[in-house]
């Protein structure tokens, strides 16, 4: 007996997947995500790192940013601030040596124009005769030696000094010292002296030149030694002409502040004869 046909093998599927099969097929299927619906583009993945912001966290990146914008001018702020202070010290510091400069250039200044007029009132008492002065003629008097036996002032330095005479006044019978106010005995000391000159030299010019010690000056009105000789010297001038009567014509001032000491300033005695007020009298007459 032949042996019986052996059975092909036959693929065999569950019915569940045949009939979703079917139905995807007639009715189509519509919310497979890897299929597209007809007229629609295919899906698409989203790229890589793409992820969705949310509206809170935008406002926070963007009040972050403007932080750092903030902190950012703030330190600029810093920079130019302390630039601008480094400058204005910069300009403090120029202005102190400016105003130092002016200063020194002031005192220079005002030394130089004393010492102007202490040559030009030489320059003018000793001018040469024939010159015009308020209508009247100078003319030179060499007898000045024959007449100084005349004059009778006890207690007060009389030379000649050259063609000129020097009646030598301490400054301490004058001043209150290191200023220029004279005290109640001054006018004792110069009435004597500025009636002798009216009697012995009533035609000669007379110089009234002021002398100091080195010593610094502190305080009140003045700074410097020749500002001080200045005002001593119009203060006796003031005495003469106010008190005494004697031609403002005839007299003129000299500031030598520290000049031309008599004595070293190292010790008080030497320091004082500095001190004093000389009237010299010039051989012209006015």
């Amino acid at each position: 007996m032949a042996p019986a046909p052996t059975a092909r093998p036959t693929a065999r599927f569950p019915l569940t997947i045949i009939a979703m099969a079917m139905v995807c097929v007639v009715g189509g299927c519509t919310h497979n995500p890897y299929y597209a619906a007809p007229g629609a583009a295919a899906w698409q993945a989203p790229p890589p790192g793409t992820m969705t912001v949310s509206p809170a966290d935008a406002q926070i990146s963007e009040l972050t940013r403007r932080v750092q914008l903030l902190d950012d001018n703030n330190r600029q702020l810093h920079t130019q601030l302390a630039q601008s202070e480094q400058k204005t010290q910069v300009f403090k510091d120029e202005s102190e040596l400016l105003r130092r400069q002016l200063s020194d250039v002031s005192q220079q200044l005002e030394t130089t124009k004393l010492a102007a007029n202490e040559a030009e009132s030489r320059v003018r008492g000793m001018q040469a005769s024939a010159q015009l002065r308020g209508g009247t003629t100078i003319t030179p008097n060499t007898n000045l030696s024959q007449q100084v036996s005349r004059l009778n002032l006890s207690g007060v330095a009389v030379e000649q000094d050259g063609e000129v005479i020097r009646i030598v006044v301490p400054s301490d019978q004058l001043f209150q010292p290191g200023t220029a106010t004279m005290i109640p005995q001054a006018t004792a000391t110069m009435d004597p002296i500025a009636s002798q000159l009216q009697t012995v030299f009533p035609r000669q010019r007379i110089g009234i030149e002021a002398y100091t010690d080195n010593a610094p000056i502190y305080g009140g009105t003045v700074a410097t030694t020749h500002q001080l000789t200045a005002a001593q010297a119009s203060a006796v001038l003031d005495l003469l002409t106010r008190r005494s009567g004697m031609s403002s014509q005839q007299l003129f001032t000299v500031a030598q502040g520290a000049n031309h000491p008599r004595q070293g300033n190292e010790s008080p005695a030497g320091r004082a004869a500095n001190r004093r007020i000389e009237l010299v009298v010039y051989p012209d007459s006015f």
